[in-house]
């Protein structure tokens, strides 16, 4: 499917958005207390209920108010992207910051992890936020993840310069419940980098891991630091979504990763490497509204590849597109005309009875490769329908290669939504009303 950014037409210019705050400088992040107060202020103001925030439609946008101080609309999509400004937060409808990726422990033992903040905008409602992280067990078998919601602006820390503007991101995400004096203790979640040089830190409680399936402490600590430039994907850092508008788009493909893990109450030195992916837009849903499909494959000859396929509700793919980044860093843009996916097997979750595609085959003749992907554990699945609204699958995968017909190793990252047959509709979240 040809969608080269430089023929699309300029998109109409988005209604201005109510601010959510006014810009300020990075400040540390409140006590506890301060934070449960606001929390419950917030909690109250948006009438005591918050959905999945990623399942809301946008609610309706007032439309600006004709005064000569009002401010002006932005300008239309795409606009250049730019560091470390566009590393910081958004005011759009939909944003998320996210990490992948394949750590090594000292004593030899592999595990897969994700960790990922999303924002949301939804009309008037306050800013909302939610986090998922997770750690594949691979030796183990055993996959744990966590979710948390947050609502309003205290989330965000980030750096601004006088201007206002973001000069990178510091996130951090406690879940409180005002209604629930146990969660006041939760330790923060957070998230912060600037141009590549980035640091994730979460720990859960001792309710979160026991809910985990952890017998004991469970947390990541990580620094990382990104070993090429950064990948616009598209050529430009934005791409077409077909009727759901557009989509910023960059990715830092390779981040060297060192710092420690704890599962099990047992702590672990570890070092690796991580993907992390930006993307930010007036668009709720991607695609065709069936879900999608998201291969992120690194090879031990320096290449990375992403694949994005995006489905519609019949089960077709009218958006599908990739990147390949060599070595050296530079980027190539794929159409879907330049790769196929092949589905070799499938995995049915005890959880949710939803069956899901396990094990692919990806060829890109372009490039001389053949990409065969197996999970390395089947069960990781996340149902996140209390804070998201979904039930996604989402895992690290074992990597069988061959470039011009050598063998060439590889770690890889797959995520699948879409599949799940809703199975009891979204479940009442920590913020819902009683």
């Amino acid at each position: 499917m040809k969608r080269r950014l430089t023929t699309r037409p300029p998109a109409a210019p988005r209604p201005a958005a109510p601010r959510e705050a006014v810009p300020r400088p990075a400040a540390p992040r409140p006590a506890l207390a301060l934070v449960a107060l606001v929390a419950l202020v917030v909690w109250v103001g948006a009438g005591c209920t918050v959905a999945p925030i990623l399942a809301n439609a946008p609610a309706q946008r007032p439309l600006p108010t004709a005064l000569p101080s009002a401010t002006p609309a932005p300008p239309p999509d795409p606009q250049p992207v730019v560091f470390p400004r566009d590393d910081g937060p958004h005011e759009r409808l939909t944003e998320w910051w996210y990490y992948t990726g394949h750590l090594t422990a000292s004593d030899g033992r592999r595990f897969g992890f994700e960790d990922v903040i999303f924002r949301a905008e939804r009309g008037d409602l306050p800013v909302s936020w939610a986090s998922h992280v997770a750690i594949t067990d691979e030796a183990g078998q055993r996959f744990h993840y966590a979710q948390r919601v947050e609502v309003g602006p205290q989330v965000d820390q980030s750096p601004r310069g006088p201007d206002g503007v973001p000069m990178g991101f510091d996130l951090s995400i406690s879940g409180i419940d005002p209604r629930t004096p146990a969660t006041f203790t939760n330790p923060a979640w957070t998230m912060s980098g600037a141009n590549g040089q980035d640091s994730i830190a979460f720990t859960l409680s001792p309710a979160e891991a026991a809910a985990a399936g952890s017998v004991g402490e469970m947390g990541l600590r990580l620094t990382l630091a990104a070993t090429k430039p950064v990948a616009m994907h598209d050529g430009v850092g934005f791409v077409d979504l077909g009727p759901t508008g557009g989509s910023y788009y960059y990715s830092r493909t390779r981040m060297d990763a060192a710092g420690s893990l704890v599962l099990n109450g047992t702590t672990l030195q570890v070092e690796g490497n991580a993907w992390f992916d930006h993307q930010w837009g007036d668009f709720v849903s991607l695609g065709g509204g069936g879900g999608w499909d998201w291969y992120a494959i690194e090879l031990a000859d320096g290449t990375d590849v992403v694949l994005n396929r995006l489905r519609a509700a019949d089960g077709s793919y009218p958006v599908e597109y990739g990147e390949v980044v060599e070595a050296d860093g530079r980027t190539r843009h794929l159409e879907g005309s330049a790769f196929s996916v092949e589905t070799t097997g499938s995995w049915t979750s005890p959880h949710t009875g939803t069956t899901w595609p396990a094990g692919w085959r990806v060829r890109i003749p372009g490039e001389g490769l053949e990409i065969t992907l197996e999970p390395t554990v089947a069960d990781q699945e996340l149902d996140t329908r209390r804070t998201t609204g979904v039930v996604y699958w989402e895992g690290s995968q074992t990597v069988t290669a061959m470039r011009d017909g050598v063998p060439v190793a590889g770690e890889a990252y797959v995520e699948l939504t879409g599949y799940a047959t809703d199975p009891g509709g979204p479940t009442a979240g920590p913020w819902a009303a009683p």
